[in-house]
């Protein structure tokens, strides 16, 4: 693309406030941009002319269906296609779209999973248009995001709870501006930029890999002679391959009103990064899930395969998702940020110790909206935060934090007790503080990056829990400060307090290092939830069911239909895992030793002919040692086998939970390490599919 034309492309597909404000009258602008930015119902005569100008724009680009695009609990999307023609009397057909089927569609609801909520027979469910997100064109097909929802109103997906979790942390930030005399804010959101970590391997190479195939990661693999050792692939040089990949994406994306803004090369070979500018949580949420989806179709015009599982290799770094959250008003005054004055400053102080409040008390709720199969492969693994959340400061404004707490001279730039709201916070520069790759929430400057989500994940479901969390925290000190004598006092009294009872969520060290594990969950009492079986029953802990239905976000029996569908996906990963290691141990490994092993013999007994002194050699030993280790995986296929069958037995979900944890997992880890010994020792024209070395190094 030329640099020149970028300009006219970006947001060409894209029905948004250019393209509305062109085709809409002023009056019906003017009502729906209400509608939008305050929430105001929209009238149908509204809906109709929106949907007839949207209809005329779309043909226009040549589309000729519209599909309402939302967003099920499988964690992509979903779509069904209805085209726009209608009968016409004299036999022809017209374009029509009608402010009705914008406003609301009627999937068939049956087979989406609900967790309870929706019997088979109940098909019905509903989506509902979410005008703040702008409707796009995708291939020749309008399409609308909308919310999804059950006969019953539950909510049958993402973007439900997410904007409940907005509008929960717009309402309570608003008290508290509005404690600080702020009158003229009319609404306070959240903004994300997820940075999206991928692979890239050939094609045909991944076309035969039946893991990759079926589960996205490799089941099998011997450590190639060279991993990521030399740190030569991070931040090097772009193949021309994996460039013109990388450009043809941006096109795509940019074409979508994407902010598709970095590109680099990540730390394990073949391993890449894309990172987004910041938008408002829920279109920064379809952003994200609309990017993975182009990642993957453009790599497959490159003849190339998009890898988005959190550990597609074992021994080389994972990939995650930093999603990276502020906070700020529709004035554009981001609440992260320090400020020039003791009220600004007070009022930072006060957010941020109302994100240290609500990571604190609700660390299990962080930990479970990042739990999955694949993640359960990256946390902790020495390139992804542990599975303990902690909250990284940077060492000035910890100190900061402790002069306040202990009513004591601040030693930095200035010296003055910190009593807020009558003196002056010290000055410091927005972004004092280093980067920390090994804390799971990292305050950067003016936002703070949650590094806990795996690559595949949809970034909806950590927003949701940061927003309602924060917005828990905002609300108990509005409660508080609002019924104060005087607001000065109760503000400093209640920050102090907070730093107080939560500083121990806050840690600047290593949190790869052992010892960091042992202190946080023996001395500081944070939790450790290693697995999706460890962590995902607590959501129904009567803190966390109090707290989001309280809030609005969710009703208790959604909260229950999402315990029992994450549970469900889990199980359903690992036991499609181990079916697809037991088919490839019996059907392609175990054949291919056998092969090779017959090779090795007939060698050996050639070499003893024409040397009848030669006792032992190479042959002969090799053969040995792979005739047992054929035998040693045939006994562990037939285990892994035994324990994936032995599940049928238990019904209950959490229960088989942990026998996947405690019985299925192990069994995996036992084949795997036999069948990458035998592959070692392998002649490599033997081995029945492509090798790590292959796979990491064959984009060329």
């Amino acid at each position: 693309m030329e640099q020149q034309k970028v300009t006219d492309v970006f947001g060409s597909m894209v029905f948004d406030d250019r393209v509305m404000r062109s085709t809409l009258s002023e009056d019906i602008y003017r009502s729906l941009k209400k509608t939008i930015e305050q929430g105001a119902q929209l009238d149908l005569s509204v809906a109709n002319a929106v949907a007839d100008a949207m209809k005329e724009w779309a043909v226009s680009k040549g589309a000729t269906h519209y599909t309402h695009w939302f967003q099920p609990l499988t964690g992509i999307t979903a779509e069904k296609h209805d085209s726009f023609i209608t009968p016409s009397p004299d036999g022809r057909i017209i374009m029509e779209f009608s402010g009705k089927e914008l406003i609301k569609g009627e999937p068939d609801a049956s087979s989406f999973p609900s967790g309870g909520l929706r019997a088979t027979f109940e098909a019905r469910g509903y989506t509902a248009w979410d005008p703040t997100s702008y409707a796009f064109i995708k291939g020749k097909t309008l399409c609308i995001p909308t919310a999804f929802c059950s006969y019953g109103g539950e909510a049958l997906d993402k973007k439900t709870p997410l904007l409940r979790s907005m509008e929960a942390l717009n309402k309570q930030a608003m008290r508290i501006l509005r404690l600080f005399g702020n009158t003229t804010v009319k609404c306070v959101r959240t903004s994300v930029g997820p940075e999206q970590e991928y692979f890239l391997i050939p094609k045909e190479m991944y076309d035969k890999r039946k893991d990759l195939i079926y589960t996205g990661r490799t089941l099998f693999g011997a450590k190639p002679p060279k991993g990521q050792e030399l740190d030569d692939h991070y931040f090097g040089v772009i193949k021309p391959r994996v460039e013109a990949y990388m450009a043809d994406l941006n096109e795509e994306l940019w074409k979508l009103g994407i902010l598709a803004k970095t590109e680099h090369n990540e730390v394990a070979p073949a391993q890449h990064e894309l990172a987004p500018i910041y938008k408002t949580t829920n279109i920064a949420t379809d952003h994200n899930q609309l990017t993975m989806e182009i990642m993957q179709k453009v790599a497959a015009r490159h003849n190339l395969v998009c890898l988005l599982h959190e550990k597609p290799f074992a021994g080389v770094n994972g990939s995650g998702k930093h999603n990276n959250w502020s906070i700020a008003t529709d004035k554009g005054v981001n609440l992260l940020t320090p400020g020039d004055t003791p009220e600004d400053n007070a009022q930072f102080l006060l957010f941020l110790c109302a994100v240290l409040k609500a990571v604190d008390d609700y660390q299990d709720l962080l930990r479970i909206a990042v739990a999955t199969a694949g993640n359960d492969h990256r946390l902790g693994a020495n390139e992804a935060p542990p599975a303990v959340v902690s909250v990284f400061l940077g060492d000035e404004l910890t100190a900061i934090l402790d002069a306040i707490e202990n009513d004591k001279p601040y030693s930095g730039r200035k010296k003055s007790v910190l009593k807020l709201g009558v003196d002056v916070l010290p000055y410091f520069q927005k972004d004092t503080t280093d980067r920390n790759r090994t804390s799971p929430f990292a305050f950067t400057g003016n936002k703070f990056e949650f590094r806990m989500l795996g690559s595949s994940n949809s970034i909806a479901c950590a927003n949701i829990m940061l927003n309602s969390a924060v917005a828990e925290s905002l609300k108990q000190y509005a409660d508080r400060l609002e019924g104060a004598e005087d607001f000065n006092t109760a503000l400093h009294a209640m920050i102090k307090k907070t730093i107080k009872d939560h500083k121990r969520i806050i840690f600047n060290g290593n949190g790869y290092d052992e010892s960091w594990i042992k202190e946080a969950t023996e001395k500081r009492g944070l939790l450790n939830y290693r697995t999706t079986p460890d962590c995902m029953p607590h959501l129904l802990d009567k803190k966390n069911v109090d707290m989001l239905t309280a809030h609005g976000v969710y009703y208790e029996s959604e909260l229950k239909s999402r315990c029992e569908i994450m549970l469900d996906n889990y199980c359903k990963a690992v036991i499609i895992e181990a079916n697809t290691m037991t088919d490839m141990a019996l059907k392609q490994i175990i054949p291919a030793i056998e092969e090779y092993t017959t090779a090795l013999a007939e060698s050996a007994a050639k070499k003893k002919a024409v040397a009848e002194a030669i006792s032992c050699c190479y042959e002969q030993k090799t053969v040995t040692k792979l005739s047992v280790l054929i035998d040693q995986i045939a006994y562990r296929t037939e285990e892994l086998t035994a324990a994936v069958a032995s599940l049928a037995e238990t019904g209950d979900i959490v229960e088989k939970s942990y026998a996947i944890r405690d019985k299925v997992l192990p069994k995996m880890s036992q084949l795997r390490a036999l069948a990458d010994e035998a592959e070692s020792m392998t002649a490599e024209k033997y081995w029945p599919f492509p090798t790590y070395g292959d796979l990491l190094f064959g984009v060329r």
